[in-house]
């Protein structure tokens, strides 16, 4: 996934649907494009591939991001939720809301087109395989601010040793509250609990089934 988009991959991603994000292309271009995480095949019949949330980072992106500078940077095109405390955390600013924003309506979309009700105020399978930047892109889309790098103020989004569920971590009560809360509107469910042998306050969450 590290390699940038080729110009024919571009140009089905710039295709798609805007509303649903559903792909037309080759058998061959649409595998490449599943295989990078950048769509996915419908589970259900005809089967249709439609763009995964980094898809339609690239797809919203500006054409200058397509420059031959940026196509050398490792990681061009792909969309990473910030979980805190990153050391090379992207700049904040007007582009980055954006592809957040972008990124968190994809997800929508892949819940709406996975989920077997359609629902998008629940998490989707992707969502679950993906458990730490799917709880972080949910606090980052909310505008809640991760911390930087050692973890100094905002959230910071870690796993844990239990099936489907992460640990949030804050400076404060009042941020765990807040983080719970926008967790539980993105169709999680969280709670704070207290590390036995620390003593540290942290938000335990994961995914809603129903």
């Amino acid at each position: 996934m590290g390699r940038p988009t080729s110009a024919a991959q571009r140009r089905v991603i710039d295709a798609a649907d805007p509303v649903t994000g559903r792909l037309r292309a080759t058998p061959a271009q649409l595998a490449a494009l599943v295989k990078r995480g950048l769509a996915f095949r419908h589970p259900r019949p005809p089967h249709d591939h439609f763009l995964t949330p980094a898809g339609h980072r690239i797809r919203a992106a500006e054409p200058e991001a397509d420059t031959p500078q940026e196509a050398a940077t490792p990681d061009a095109g792909v969309f990473t939720a910030r979980v805190g405390g990153e050391e090379d955390a992207p700049e904040p600013g007007p582009a980055r809301q954006r592809e957040v924003h972008s990124a968190w309506q994809g997800l929508l979309e892949m819940r709406r087109m996975t989920n077997p009700d359609g629902s998008v105020d629940r998490p989707c399978g992707w969502e679950r395989a993906h458990l730490v930047r799917s709880a972080a892109l949910a606090l980052e889309a909310a505008g809640h601010r991760p911390a930087g790098a050692g973890g100094a103020g905002g959230y910071r989004v870690r796993a844990t040793p239990q099936p489907e569920a992460v640990a949030v971590y804050g400076p404060d009560e009042e941020t765990l509250r807040a983080c719970a809360t926008t967790l539980e509107r993105a169709g999680w469910q969280a709670g704070v609990c207290t590390e036995p042998r620390t003593a540290v306050r942290y938000l335990l969450a994961s995914p809603r089934r129903a």
